[in-house]
């Protein structure tokens, strides 16, 4: 029998769930202490943010929110491993890797309070996507966006984010699609929570991993422990330096947890057992950071508390700029669609700026 080809996934990690080293080769990345500390200030920075706006919306003060909780290895190990320059193209729970490009909270409350004024970044990059709640659109837009970026010879590099459940659409597979056959600079995360609203994985697809959707499109594809900062770092690390050079792109999947609801509209508990949560509670990616910086005398309790109480400060600070912003008169969801509005919108404006007035 002849064989056509065989392939194989690589799984990385570098720390267990304890924070202990699997292996001796560690990036060169991590010899810098300083700049861990300060990955692992943002992923707490993250958590204390997804508090916040958990109390938020549960107070009437923000719409519908999607909890990142779980998630902060992952998305800070994605916006960490960027430059500026690259792209963006996240779904809607990536705020780890937004903050640490510049997005700030304030912005994050607006557009889950509904005023997509959210979107308009003042200190992230300009060209970075909006978030994107139809499941899977933003893998074509970081295609397109990738495609940009080789016909013009600029060495920069489009990233897109999507869940295990969103990593069946047809958008997916497309985007990678293309990338392959195009030799295209784009990196794709799954972030493999291990449900999809309440589809669990096991159900989801029959593929053994979701990093092997890539080897179908000619891709590198890689599966990380996505609780493990140090390897997704690392994977993006070499995924960014191969789409730069013109080797292609990378499918990463990194296996993680969703540790809370699916959005605040949803109950897990529903379909899910309390038991297979607190399993994953001990996979924890902050504690399993924050061990490792223990072990190398770079963080202590002292300093836990300390930036605790400032990350506390600096959300209460942006949540009270959140609500002290003006809302945008009612005309404003018609001003911004059209140089011309069409004769029937223009008259639902109208309607729409009388009823404002009675009330």
């Amino acid at each position: 029998m002849s064989i056509a080809a065989t392939f194989e996934i690589e799984y990385l990690q570098y720390l267990d769930p304890e924070g202990k080293p699997v292996r001796k080769d560690f990036p060169e990345f991590t010899r810098d202490l300083d700049h861990m500390v300060e990955l692992y200030k943002l992923m707490v920075s993250t958590r204390v943010f997804d508090t916040k706006s958990i109390a938020l919306q549960r107070t009437g003060k923000l719409g519908t929110y999607a909890s990142c909780l779980g998630h902060e290895a992952a998305h800070v190990g994605i916006g960490s491993a960027m430059r500026r320059e690259d792209v963006l193209a996240p779904s809607y729970r990536e705020y780890g890797a937004q903050l640490y490009r510049g997005v700030q909270p304030r912005e994050v409350y607006l557009y889950w309070g509904g005023d997509e004024r959210g979107n308009d970044f003042q200190n992230a990059p300009k060209h970075d996507f909006a978030w994107s709640v139809p499941i899977g659109t933003q893998c074509l837009h970081a295609a397109g966006a990738a495609l940009a970026f080789k016909i013009r010879g600029e060495q920069r590099v489009a990233v897109c984010t999507i869940g295990d459940g969103g990593s069946s659409k047809g958008d997916f597979y497309g985007a990678i699609n293309i990338a392959g056959a195009q030799n295209l600079p784009l990196v794709a995360v799954i972030v493999n929570n291990q449900w999809a609203i309440s589809v669990p994985r096991r159900i989801q697809t029959g593929a053994k991993t979701l990093a092997q959707k890539g080897l179908a499109a000619g891709l590198f594809a890689i599966q990380v422990d996505g609780n493990d900062i140090i390897a997704v770092r690392k994977a993006m690390d070499d995924a960014l330096a191969r789409a730069r050079s013109g080797q292609g792109g990378t499918v990463i999947e990194a296996v993680t947890y969703r540790l809370g609801d699916h959005t605040t509209a949803d109950d897990a508990r529903r379909y899910r057992s309390e038991a297979e949560v607190k399993e994953a509670w001990t996979r924890d990616p902050v504690k399993r950071l924050r061990a490792w910086l223990e072990s190398k005398k770079a963080w202590d309790a002292k300093k836990e508390e300390a930036w605790k109480a400032e990350c506390e400060a600096w959300m209460d600070e942006e949540v009270n700029a959140y609500l002290k912003t003006r809302a945008q008169p009612v005309e404003a969801m018609f001003d911004y669609l059209y140089a011309e509005l069409p004769a029937d919108l223009a008259q639902q404006r109208e309607q729409a700026i009388a009823l404002e007035r009675g009330h």
